[in-house]
């Protein structure tokens, strides 16, 4: 029904999945690049004109663009309700979409053909009754929303096309179907389709009141079955009084059972509310069962159970001594806040401020030094009950704090329940591991723990699913870790640190000999006596079978020994009793697994060679012995530059660069070949490539593996070595010189070399390992180079 169409020249507006019709007048918001570029370009054109601003408002659906497009006219240019900038464009008429073409601006141009309708005038009788249809519908669906005000305005519209693009308006209809409308040419079929899109609508409008109908039926029916539960319950109640009944038992008498109870004030009212809150509701009532268990949580809790502490401070000692070997820093520890909380119980300070004398330590270490097995010895020589709560992997903050009681199955958080568990307020609770919590979208523990593990601030704990105060301050708090790095800076400021950086090799043979072998022999079902291992097996299992900080590893091994024993016994090749030799351990369990550098032939030790050299590092296991090797690429490949190999992290990378940026400027001093640095590559490796590697403290370590090189002179085998390393050639202070030395002691090393400033952390690693190390404080690499390196003289193997 189109007539004669006329040509324009427009730009793009596009509307992502939406549709304007025309005669409709809408607001965009000008923030959009898209929306922004078609207005300006369209002032731009209009500049000079009496005419409005004209765009073309096409549909982009998923990336898309409709056929058809409607012309619109920018009526005014200001700001959105919600102070956005924005214009206001109103719908006037068809276009049908053309080839694209230029214009000014950074909008889309395209050329574009008007669509002309023509509708018979006077109506036919099947359009006239289309038309009412339509409104009648239309006013229906309006007077449903409430929309009278335009009821009127829709049955003023007279034209079809007018009234089928009204449509337009209608919220309930799909980007798809408005799309169908835009590209439906003529006003009669257009018409026809906009009516049946609002009779189906009406249609699953009816079908929805239907249903809503017949779910406030259901409520109401439940509404009068409570009414008349509660009416039954009352007619049940006078005839008890009638009759002289009991009610029912005091266990189950809600009421009863919180007014006996020793609870606190503030707990006391609180429950009390609760006990009325379930009065209240029926029987039938989720939340009767939420209050039960809430009610049940409070009462079982210890709120006025304290056990005593043992105050024999000698005793305490004693019993920490006899379940551990060593640990003195943690020992002393104990026994100062046991002596402390004696004589403010004596002077009868047990509670200053609201809060009482509790603790929060931090024990870091590596695995298997008795971080936690030392918690329950804790406990027993304090007198106190003891639980464990384990914090590996644990993701979820309501863990810590408890769910909201408006979740399904909601439970307290894992320290109410510990001292729950406990039976007292003021357990010995050891937060084992950490520094394995994690964090996701469920919130972040470490936060959670942070009032926890707060003496300032635990005395007015609240768990979400208490709700309710929790008095922590005489709760003993002890945490373990192996890696300090991984606790959250405030939550380690909340805890005192006790470090413990593992045993040495007469320590391991005192612990497995008092400790350890009992504890086995019992395992493998051997009596007292029947298997004996000699203190030389004993060391010889913790110097070369096992090489780590703890001692889980030799334990497994004394168990080997004595499954093997035990075997040959029943099978009838052993005879008991049997004391096990050092000679006896390879026939047993093989060959050793970690023979010293030191005790190798000399032409297969590492060292064997120039450019490798010694040095000590410190792990998430205790400290370790690392090797650098350096080599010098061949000048005819090249191949000029460093490369770095070993997994190593941004530090220790920089660190080789600067040992070779000093070795450059001071070759010289030095008296080393420094122009091979220049010509040749140069490639340092750390072997163990699998493992993650970074730190500045393999600097001199670098710096010596290098110049080894570069001279020829093996860097001597009993000589380890730690620093940071300067451009200026200066032994710069680092982190671990205790551990690093217990590794080196372990590692058959003699000769260490620490940076001067470290010399005060000697105070800290056990005499009887200084004893066995000629540790050399040095302030200046030349000094490193004299102790580490070889005198010139000597022979140097040919490598293959």
């Amino acid at each position: 029904m189109a007539s004669t169409s006329t040509s324009l020249t427009l730009p793009v507006l596009p509307l992502d999945d939406e549709v304007v019709l025309p005669g409709m007048v809408v607001p965009l918001d000008l923030n959009d690049t898209d929306v922004r570029a078609a207005v300006e370009a369209a002032q731009a054109a209009a500049r000079g004109e009496t005419g409005k601003p004209r765009v073309l408002l096409v549909p982009r659906i998923d990336g898309a663009y409709a056929n058809i497009g409607v012309l619109g006219t920018v009526e005014q240019v200001g700001r959105l309700a919600d102070g956005d900038p924005g214009a206001l464009v109103r719908g006037r008429g068809r276009v049908r979409i053309g080839a694209g073409t230029t214009g000014p601006g950074a909008a889309l141009w395209v050329e574009g053909l008007t669509v002309e309708e023509t509708v018979p005038d006077p109506l036919p009788g099947a359009v006239a009754e289309l038309v009412k249809e339509y409104k009648a519908l239309a006013t229906d669906w309006l007077k449903k929303r409430g929309a009278w005000q335009v009821v009127d305005r829709v049955q003023q519209i007279e034209g079809v096309s007018a009234l089928a693009d009204n449509a337009g308006y209608s919220p309930f209809l799909t980007t798809t179907q408005k799309v169908e409308l835009l590209e439906t040419a003529d006003p009669v079929e257009r018409l026809r389709l906009a009516t049946g899109q609002l009779r189906e609508h009406l249609a699953e409008q009816d079908v929805a009141e239907t249903i809503a109908k017949d779910v406030q039926e259901g409520v109401d029916k439940q509404q009068r079955e409570f009414l008349l539960r509660r009416q039954l319950e009352a007619v049940r109640k006078e005839l008890r009084d009638l009759n002289g009944e009991q009610e029912g038992e005091e266990s189950d008498d809600y009421r009863a059972r919180v007014e006996a109870a020793d609870l606190p004030g503030n707990v006391r009212e609180a429950a009390l509310k609760e006990v009325d809150k379930l009065e209240r509701s029926s029987d039938q009532s989720p939340e009767g069962s939420w209050i039960r268990t809430w009610l049940d949580t409070v009462l079982e809790l210890p709120w006025n159970e304290r056990t005593e502490d043992a105050y024999d401070i000698k005793g305490a000692r004693d019993v920490l001594d006899a379940e551990h070997f060593g640990l003195d820093d943690v020992k002393e520890r104990i026994t100062e806040y046991l002596a402390v909380r004696k004589r403010r119980s004596d002077r009868g300070l047990g509670v200053v401020g609201g809060r009482r004398g509790g603790a929060v330590l931090a024990l870091v270490g590596p695995p298997g030094v008795g971080k936690t097995s030392l918690g329950e010895s804790v406990a027993h020589a304090m007198g106190r009950k003891f639980v464990r709560v384990a914090l590996g992997g644990v993701r979820d903050e309501a863990e810590i704090r408890g769910h909201r009681r408006t979740y399904v199955g909601a439970l307290p958080g894992r320290i109410v329940r510990a001292v729950k568990e406990a039976g007292s307020m003021n357990p010995v609770v050891l937060l084992d591991e950490i520094d394995k919590v994690g964090s996701d979208f469920r919130g972040d523990p470490a936060a959670a723990l942070l009032e926890v593990l707060d003496p300032a601030q635990n005395h007015t704990f609240r768990d979400h699913y208490l709700e309710v105060e929790l008095d922590l301050s005489d709760v003993v708090f002890l945490a373990t870790a192996n890696v300090l790095e991984a606790i959250p800076e405030a939550l380690l400021d909340r805890m005192e640190l006790v470090r413990l950086d593992g045993y040495t090799e007469d320590e391991k043979v005192v612990i497995a000999r008092d400790h350890l072998l009992p504890r086995q022999l019992e395992r493998a079902g051997l009596a007292d006596g029947e298997v004996v291992i000699g203190e030389d097996a004993l060391r010889r299992l913790a110097g070369e079978y096992t090489r780590e900080a703890g001692v889980r590893n030799l334990e497994r091994a004394v168990t080997r020994v004595l499954r093997k024993v035990a075997a040959q016994h029943e099978l009838g090749d052993r005879e008991l009793p049997f004391t096990v030799g050092e000679d006896d351990l390879r026939a047993l369990i093989g060959r050793p697994h970690h023979v010293p550098e030191s005790a190798q032939d000399p032409a297969e030790r590492r060292t064997a060679v120039p450019g490798v050299a010694t040095g000590l590092a410190v792990t998430g296991a205790g400290g370790d012995v690392l090797y650098v090797e350096a080599s010098l690429a061949d000048p005819e490949t090249g191949a000029a530059g460093l490369t770095l190999t070993g997994q190593l992290g941004d530090v220790m990378k920089e660190s080789a660069q600067i040992a070779l940026s000093f070795l450059r400027s001071h070759g010289a001093e030095l008296e080393l070949p420094v122009a091979d640095l220049k010509e040749r590559g140069v490639h340092i490796h750390f072997p163990a490539g699998a493992v993650p590697k970074d730190g500045p403290s393999a600097g001199v370590t670098m710096t010596t593996a290098l110049a080894s090189l570069l001279s020829g002179r093996l860097v001597r085998t009993d000589v380890a070595m730690t620093g940071e390393v300067s451009l200026t050639g200066r032994v710069l202070p680092i982190g671990g010189v205790k551990q690093k030395l217990l590794a080196a002691h372990r590692a058959g090393v003699t000769t260490v070399i620490i940076p001067k400033r470290n010399e005060a952390d000697l105070d800290d690693v056990p005499a009887e390992v200084l004893e066995k190390l000629d540790v050399h404080p040095v302030t200046d690499v030349r000094q490193v180079l004299e102790l580490a390196l070889a005198p010139a003289g000597l022979e140097v193997p040919v490598a293959a």
